[in-house]
């Protein structure tokens, strides 16, 4: 059975309409419905059946009208008595209003949220289910009314939807407007609707119109919002679609306050070209606790979000590793300069969005990312006096005795109001006055305007700033400036010095000019100048050399007492280092080689392995087979199923440990009854300090699992661990004191050990390890303190869901399952261990995880059958 009533009453079945005469039977069916599944007070249905009016004995009226609505329905058990009144006992989703009240919610949270294509959908389904006006032919007008209204703010929300997407329907608005000439919303969207099909005459004169009947029918002026609008039409601007701006970080409090107020919206984009501010403003308003994801120097975005988490990669694709390191988080990305990767960047938001329901993105790129639910932020020019405000400051920056003249103002204005531009020409008043400035400007402005019609005339403008101060720079200036091109993300002043040829003295002009920012010890240009910079030359075979050098300096330190230190200066230098791998890959193969061999302890350290597949599978293709470590790496990193091959051909010395790691994770422990190669005997007879830690706690490891010897397995491990400590290298001897932590019988030593290594890898920093031992931590504590077991299973199950480790994620899972059956809970034990399962892939350190949830789940069962 079904219940209409958005339109004349009436009751369906699957055999068709059934008749419910009279208007009293009708609007009490009405009344039932509106609470269907709801007991509906007697005295309440009296008042709305009788009035004012109710017979002397309403009770028994009331019953008569049920009596007749019961015979008409054909199924007496549909209105049930109550001893507090009757209900109509049918499912709310069978009452046409209920259905529409659902869509209209739903479609007005999809608008809140700036998805207009879903709140089209959605309104427009709420309002297809109305048939003519509310409670047709029943005496219920205060309900009717109600309906009535709801029914014309879903239709408000579909024209808004609809305006967004440029495809509302003119006429459809102005008969709304005839009909309620009273309402400016729909003034305004009319107002919208018009400018958008390029009607802007008639959308001024609408806004007119709007003005004469509000004065005459009520004596007000239009709303704050309709003279909103009207103001947005006479500058040419749609709404929610202005043209990008050519603006700077200054005087933004109208765009800071629009940013704050955009709490829902989970998608932002501030758009605008090269130069613009974007990323000065995104990080003025990002929350305080926002990851900033550099995009201008990469073109993975996925890796880049991956390495600004923090994250190592894994066995996982890198987007399904955010997802799961993401999808339970409150966090925002700000993800700066997308435009060179805004494919990537729009299919990684979308699915990061779509799959994690707590994620805010805010993003600046030259043009939008054009995917559902974006917010787009264009920042409105600097007006005249805040323009001349910032020429002012920076000017008198370069020279304190400057005063504003007649010139200040036409510079301003000549410029657009663009705070790059202004900043650039106010750096010239060292050596120009603002006359000749503002007749510079000028000449370069026409030249200019002469060349690319293509361009957008506001890029011609920067262009034009950028070239003329170009052609202000000296010889040494001009070569200096194309070595900072040359850099991604920056460069330490070393670096430019070695790169560039120059001394500190020309850097610093060019810092004077504003062609260079100086900040943090690093020197850096806007992506808009290094761009042009980058066209007159570059340093590139320079910039290889200097970062190949550094990589081999850098590599044994980062197993040393300064590893933290290094780590951190490594870490500043990622774009840099990839650029120049990227480089000798396509122009110095065999330079390529050993500069990916200097680097994979940093790549695995820091987990950029799969950031660097892409090079490595193209290096592999330029570079003869051969038998070495560098080739070895390689393969491990290119093609990782060809790489046992050519390890075990390997004679040694060991001179990078990754090799040893890329061993032990493709093929797990060494099996004891296969043949020694030439390798394991050369690292075993190794002398280097790191080497013969890593050997002894394996060892160490390895013999007491077989033989079973602790003693000698805690005495060898001990040994590791002092080497690992005199080498003041945390990630050897956390693996240490874990084991240790295995090998003692007494399980409040094991806990302090396994303390230590906590401390030991977070000071590195290191998610992947903190949530492994966390774990681990909580197997040892099981049978000595459960709840603290329990904290600890789950904090390891954050940490790996943060850091994207399904296998990590299976064994808490595991660790929460068996206390789940200590608990008498078998249900929730075996929905833990079957979720720990789903998680689990292919891989040596999956299947060993995938054999301790199976062990979990026959004892599980054996404990049920028992």
């Amino acid at each position: 059975m079904h219940v209409d009533v958005l339109g004349p009453v009436e009751a369906r079945t699957a055999a068709g309409k059934v008749a419910v005469g009279g208007p009293r039977p009708r609007t009490l069916l009405a009344l039932l419905a509106l609470r269907a599944g709801e007991v509906v007070p007697v005295d309440r249905l009296i008042d709305e059946l009788y009035g004012e009016a109710p017979p002397s004995d309403a009770a028994n009226a009331l019953q008569g009208q049920v009596s007749r609505l019961r015979r008409a329905l054909g199924a007496a058990e549909l209105v049930e008595l109550h001893p507090a009144g009757y209900r109509l006992a049918l499912d709310p989703d069978t009452v046409d209003a209920h259905r529409f009240a659902a869509l209209a919610a739903a479609g007005q949270q999809a608008l809140d949220r700036g998805d207009p294509q879903a709140a089209e959908a959605l309104l427009a389904d709420a309002l297809a289910l109305w048939r003519g006006p509310a409670l047709g032919g029943t005496t219920a007008t205060g309900h009717a009314d109600r309906l009535e209204r709801q029914r014309r703010s879903a239709a408000h929300g579909l024209i808004a939807a609809r305006v967004r997407l440029h495809r509302a329907d003119v006429q459809e608005i102005q008969d709304l407007v005839r009909q309620h000439p009273l309402d400016e919303r729909l003034r305004g969207f009319l107002m919208q609707a018009l400018h958008q099909q390029g009607r802007s005459a008639e959308a001024l004169q609408a806004f007119e119109d709007a003005r004469a009947v509000l004065a005459e029918e009520l004596g007000t002026d239009p709303s704050a919002e309709l003279r909103a609008i009207h103001v947005q039409l006479l500058r040419g601007q749609a709404p929610r679609e202005l043209p990008a701006q050519l603006t700077g970080f200054v005087g933004r409090q109208a765009e800071l306050e629009r940013l704050a107020g955009l709490t829902e919206d989970r998608l932002v984009t501030l758009t605008g070209p090269g130069g613009a501010g974007k990323t000065r403003l995104a990080l003025r308003a990002a929350a305080d606790d926002a990851v900033f994801v550099d995009l201008a120097p990469v073109h993975d975005v996925a890796a880049a979000t991956l390495q600004a988490l923090g994250l190592k990669e894994t066995v996982l694709p890198p987007e399904e590793r955010l997802t799961l390191a993401l999808k339970d988080r409150a966090v925002q990305l700000v993800l700066d300069n997308c435009e060179h990767v805004v494919e990537q960047a729009a299919r990684l938001v979308q699915h990061l969005l779509s799959t994690c329901p707590r994620l805010r993105v805010l993003a600046t790129s030259r043009e939008a990312l054009g995917i559902t639910g974006e917010t787009l932020c264009p920042v409105p020019p600097l007006d005249p006096e805040q323009s001349v405000a910032l020429f002012v400051q920076r000017a008198r920056a370069v020279r304190p005795s400057f005063t504003r003249d007649e010139h200040t103002d036409r510079i301003c204005r000549e410029l657009d109001g663009l705070p790059l531009a202004i900043e650039l020409a106010a750096a010239r008043v060292r050596t120009l006055s603002t006359e000749d400035i503002a007749r510079r400007l000028g000449d370069r402005f026409r030249l200019l305007s002469k060349g690319n019609r293509a361009a957008a005339p506001r890029h011609q403008t920067l262009s034009a700033v950028v070239g003329w101060s170009w052609d202000l720079l000296t010889p040494d200036e001009r070569d200096l400036a194309t070595a900072v091109a040359t850099f991604s993300g920056g460069a330490t002043l070393d670096a430019v010095e070695q790169v560039g040829g120059h001394d500190l003295e020309v850097l610093a002009a060019l810092v004077d000019k504003s062609l260079v920012e100086a900040a943090d010890g690093r020197y850096r240009m806007l992506e808009t100048i290094r761009e042009f910079c980058a066209r007159h030359g570059r340093a590139d075979a320079g910039h290889a050399a200097f970062y190949s050098a550094l990589a081999r300096r850098a590599d044994p330190e980062l197993r040393g007492p300064g590893q933290l230190r290094w780590l951190a200066a490594m870490s500043a230098e990622h774009a840099n280092l990839l650029q120049a791998l990227t480089w000798t890959t396509a122009h110095e193969p065999a330079a390529a080689l050993r500069l990916l061999a200097d680097l994979s302890w940093y790549l695995y350290v820091k987990g950029s392995r799969t950031e660097v597949e892409p090079i490595a599978r193209t290096l592999l293709g330029v570079v003869p087979e051969q038998v070495s470590e560098e080739y070895a790496i390689l393969l491990a990193l290119a093609a990782p199923e060809r790489v046992r091959g050519v390890l075990e051909q390997l004679r040694g010395p060991v001179r990078q440990p990754f090799v040893l790691i890329a061993w032990a994770m493709l093929a797990g422990p060494p099996d004891r009854d296969r043949p020694r190669t030439p390798l394991q005997e050369a690292v075993e007879n190794s002398t280097d300090p790191w080497v013969r830690g890593l050997i002894a706690f394996s060892t160490a490891y390895t013999e007491w699992a077989v033989n079973g010897d602790r003693a000698l397995a805690v005495e060898r491990s001990r040994e590791a661990l002092r080497r690992f400590q005199d080498l003041g290298e945390r990630w050897g001897a956390a693996q240490v004191l874990d084991v240790l932590a295995t090998l003692t019988d007494d399980p409040h030593e094991a806990l302090a050990l396994t303390d230590e290594a906590l401390r030991a890898v977070g000071e590195l920093g290191a998610t992947e390890e903190l949530a492994e031992l966390r774990g681990r931590r909580a197997d040892r504590l099981l049978d000595l303190d459960q709840d603290a077991a329990e904290r600890d299973y789950r904090e390891a199950l954050d940490l790996a869901t943060r850091a994207g480790l399904a296998a990590t994620r299976a064994l808490a899972h595991v660790g929460l399952a068996e206390i789940a059956r200590r608990r008498d809970d078998p249900a929730e034990a075996e929905r833990l261990l079957l979720a720990a399962d789903r998680e689990l892939g292919f891989g040596w350190m999956h299947a060993n995880a995938k054999q301790q949830v199976e062990a979990a789940l026959s004892a599980l069962a054996h404990t049920r059958g028992a």
